[in-house]
Formats: structure tokens, C-alpha cells, sequence
């Protein structure tokens, strides 16, 4: 299908990387990378979106788009392209050149994916301190379970149990993020060290929370949520998942830009499985690389999670170590800039034997 000279002025326009590649496969030029990761793609999928739906659908080689040298394409591929985020915290630096690991402690009794487990905060800092030494660029702490069906936690119960174990990791030089909705545990959490502030409402839970998250000058990770956790599996519904999501999130990225967080501080997550069916997290894991317009990290949580089960009819979430790990490394291939998972060990070394296999391909051939 030929390129349109220009869309139409009220048509929405997304790109998705595809055609995923070493770069010596491919001519100069003739390649996109994915903001600094090793990860290079020779197509773009443009995508335009009018009143009544999709109303173009085609991919393009980048050598192609690149000549076209359509504006509006073109900011869009500046954006996936960009020079990699470095998040700079309290003397930490953590540099999106590479997928990172966010490691999950879950500092509550009645996780989906753990049983309490870390239940309490002695037990969780032991653990954390395991999950560093394993090779965790991030320590992701909550202290109140979002699963389908979880009540809110007040907020004093919340503070209860995750200040300690930030307090008992804070030593280290692995960057520590609070697993949040509410903006009283956000702001003691960032006190308690606390370097990154993950919402999985997207600063919308509570009123307040985008303030406290300027005020706290960290880095914030925004998850989309359809609905709350006692309500969000009861027959999710989209137009179009993987673009009503983009735009959700676009949306809660322009709030943070207008609000004073600037963008190099703003990672996003679709967040696989909240207010989801199986059907829609599948259409996203598929379709992630499109999020990379967002100018912004991805991250993607598929560790355990309810899908897995479904695909492999294993009920045990505890036993789902390898679907998670294959759901990952089908993110890494798409330029997930950050993994969240429980099993760190094993993705760490996933990762590296990928970083390596990577960086042996990118390697002249020898000359005998």
C-alpha cells in the first residue's frame, strides 16, 4: 500500500516498529533503534485512527517513512528513536541502554502471585537483599495487593509494612521504587528512600497524588488500569485495546509533562491484566513495540499473571516461572526497557545469555 501524501487533519497517528533485526542485516539508514537498546527494526506499521475506527493500516520500510518525511511521522520516530532515558537519584544513576529488572517484593499477605511469602517486613528486606544480589536493578515494594478482588488498604496499614523494608534496603545502591496509589505513602516512602514512584492507577487513584509526585522530584512509573481491583475483571471493554490504551496513556503523560515531571522521568506500563481479558492482554503483549511513540520507557509485567495460566492451564502461579520468563524474553524482543518479575534469578541470566547472543552478532565475522 502506498504512502497517503497526508492524513486526514483529525486522524490520530501511531507507529509500531516491526521487522525486528541485527543491525548488519541492514543498510544504514534503512533501520530504526529502539531509544538506545540494542534492538533495531527495518519497518513501522502506520497506523491512523479517525472517528469510526482505523482508517489505515499499513507497514512501511523506515527508509521508506524517512524519505516520506511527513512531519507528523516523523516526530513520532524521534520519539522512538530518542537517546536513552537516565534516571539520576540521590547519587544512583540507572541508564536505559539495556533492559533493567524490577524485582517484586510484595510486603502483604494476599499477593496473587506469592501467598504472603514477604508478608512481613524482616522477611521482605532478607529477600530484597537476595534479589540484589541476583542482579535486580530495582527493588519494587508494596505494601498493598492490586489483584482482582483486593480491598483498599489504608493507608496507615500500607506505611506499616513498607517503610521498614525501605529502610533495611535504603543502604543500597540499587534503585528502590514504591509499589503506591496513595500520596501520604508515596511522600513518607520517598522519605524512607524511595527512589521511583510506581502507580499502577497512573497518579489518578488519589487527588493528590500528582502533587506529591512533583514534589518528590522521582522518576514515575504510570500503569493503565481499567477500573479498580474489586471491579476491573468484570467484563473489560475497548474500541480498539492496544490504541485505547496508548491514548490513556498519552493522556496521564501529557497530565505529568503540564504538572512539571518532565518525560525523562516518566516510564509507562499497559498493565497486563488489570482491567483486561485474556484476549486484550494478548493483543498488547503482541503489539508493545507501538508504546515506544510515547517518547517514554516501557515497562512490562507478565510475571505469574492470570494469562499464563490460561495459555498453559497451569493454575499454580508459583509454577508459572517458565511462561513468564518466555513472556519476557517476547517483550526484551520488542525493546522492553524494564522487566518486572518475581523470579530473578532466572531472567537475569535469560537476559544475559540474550545481551551476549546480541552482542556476538553485532561482531565482524573473523578474519583467519
Amino acid at each position: 500500500m502506498a504512502l497517503p501524501d497526508s492524513f486526514p487533519s483529525e486522524a490520530k497517528l501511531y507507529l509500531q516498529p516491526t521487522g525486528f533485526c541485527p543491525p548488519d542485516y541492514a543498510r544504514p539508514g534503512s533501520v530504526i533503534q529502539i531509544s538506545g537498546l540494542p534492538v533495531w527494526a527495518m519497518g513501522l506499521r502506520v497506523i491512523a485512527r479517525g472517528y469510526d475506527g482505523r482508517i489505515y493500516d499499513a507497514v512501511h520500510s523506515v527508509e521508506e517513512l524517512r524519505n516520506a518525511a511527513l512531519p507528523e511521522l516523523s516526530a513520532i520516530m524521534a520519539k522512538i528513536e530518542r537517546a536513552p532515558d537516565v534516571w539520576e537519584v540521590a547519587g544512583k544513576s540507572l541508564r536505559f541502554d539495556q533492559t533493567r529488572l524490577m524485582a517484586v517484593v510484595n510486603v502483604t499477605p494476599d499477593s496473587f502471585s506469592d501467598g504472603g511469602d514477604t508478608a512481613s517486613p524482616e522477611r521482605a528486606i532478607v529477600v530484597g537483599q537476595d534479589f540484589i544480589s541476583a542482579g535486580a536493578d530495582i527493588i519494587d515494594v508494596g505494601g498493598e495487593s492490586t489483584r482482582p478482588g483486593a480491598k483498599t488498604v489504608w493507608e496507615g496499614e500500607e506505611l506499616e509494612r513498607v517503610l521498614p523494608v525501605l529502610q533495611g534496603l535504603a543502604h543500597s545502591q540499587t534503585f528502590l521504587s514504591i509499589d503506591t496509589r496513595k500520596a501520604a505513602v508515596m511522600q513518607a516512602a520517598v522519605d524512607a528512600g524511595a527512589d521511583i514512584i510506581n502507580d499502577v492507577s497512573a497518579l489518578t487513584f488519589d487527588p493528590e497524588s500528582l502533587g506529591a509526585a512533583v514534589d518528590a522530584a522521582r522518576p514515575v512509573i504510570l500503569m493503565h488500569a481499567q477500573g479498580d481491583p474489586q471491579s476491573m475483571q468484570k467484563n473489560p471493554h475497548y474500541g480498539d485495546v492496544v490504541l485505547d490504551i496508548f491514548d490513556a496513556l498519552e493522556a496521564r503523560v501529557d497530565a505529568c509533562l503540564a504538572a512539571g515531571i518532565p518525560r525523562n522521568r516518566i516510564a509507562i506500563d499497559p498493565g497486563i491484566g488489570f482491567g483486561k481479558s485474556l484476549q486484550h492482554n494478548l493483543a498488547l503483549i503482541n503489539n508493545l513495540a507501538i508504546f515506544h511513540g510515547l517518547g517514554c520507557p516501557v515497562l512490562l509485567g507478565v510475571s505469574r499473571k492470570r494469562f499464563i495460566g490460561a495459555l498453559s492451564k497451569e493454575e499454580d502461579p508459583k509454577a508459572r516461572g517458565p511462561g513468564s520468563l518466555a513472556a519476557a524474553l517476547h517483550g526484551l524482543s520488542q525493546g522492553v526497557h524494564i522487566l518486572r518479575v518475581h523470579d530473578v534469578a532466572d531472567t537475569r541470566q535469560a537476559l544475559d545469555i540474550c545481551q551476549g547472543l546480541s552482542d556476538q552478532a553485532q561482531m565482524p565475522p573473523a578474519i583467519n
